[in-house]
């Protein structure tokens, strides 16, 4: 959505600070022991105390309220009863949720507990990637261009990116134009970034993989190289400077 008007800031702003405070709580919650369904409970009581809905049973029919994905799996992670978090797993939470008709989008990948299995270099390789990123993002700047650093910052960690997973619009709904910002060089797409829109900015950081796929449960996706996947997410505004974080409680970067 492009900004247009004060109420336009105001919903924006406050369906935003809804899914970033829930998420940031979701990874405090997260502890060895729980089941995804037990955090995503959790995660559904904190949205609905602020009055938003979540996105992925509104828009797709997402059996959950957030998606959660362990270890392997790269997203749309299915919170289950029989799915108990481990000490030292890889966790993905993604939060996005409508509030009085606008809509928002974070994530954030995290180990839980000890890093028993040397997950956090990806972490917060992941972290840093999605910081430099959007530091760059100005109005009239190619989003391919954007693509292009994240790719070549990943490979200068030793990492690889998934390409097909984006970033995407967001604001009167859960997807919008731009349809995707990609994590990689995208010659073709000529599209530049426009000022005030809103924007979700997400980086798919992998040790393998290059390419998710679907599961045969029709959600949960997994690389096709195997190996780990962190992903960081943070909505913004477009401006002709430093874009707005919206997101910025989810606390990501602390």
């Amino acid at each position: 959505m492009s900004i247009s008007s004060e109420s336009d800031w105001i919903g924006i702003r406050k369906a935003s600070e809804a899914v970033a405070t829930t998420l940031k709580s979701m990874q405090e919650y997260a502890k060895p022991g729980i089941t995804t369904k037990q955090l995503d409970d959790f995660g559904k009581q904190l949205l609905e105390k602020q009055g938003a809905k979540p996105a992925p049973a509104l828009t797709y029919g997402f059996p959950g309220c957030t998606c959660i994905s362990l270890n392997g799996e790269i997203a749309h992670g299915i919170p289950a009863v029989n799915r108990v978090i481990q000490e030292g797993d890889l966790v993905n939470v993604d939060v996005s949720a409508e509030l009085d008709g606008y809509w928002a989008d974070n994530g954030c990948s995290f180990v839980v507990g000890q890093d028993l299995y040397r997950h956090q270099p990806l972490v917060n390789a992941s972290k840093s990637i999605l910081k430099k990123a959007i530091g760059q993002i100005r109005g009239g700047v190619r989003i391919a261009d954007i693509g292009r650093l994240i790719e070549g910052l990943a490979r200068k960690s030793g990492y690889t990116v998934i390409k097909n997973l984006a970033g995407h619009g967001v604001g009167r709904s859960l997807h919008e134009e731009p349809h995707e910002v990609a994590n990689y060089y995208d010659r073709f797409n000529r599209a530049r970034f426009k000022k005030h829109t809103v924007v979700a900015i997400e980086t798919f950081i992998s040790t393998h993989s290059t390419l998710a796929y679907t599961q045969k449960d029709g959600w949960t996706l997994v690389g096709n190289r195997g190996g780990f996947v962190a992903q960081h997410e943070h909505t913004i505004v477009v401006t002709d400077g430093e874009p707005i974080i919206l997101t910025a409680r989810n606390g990501i970067w602390e």
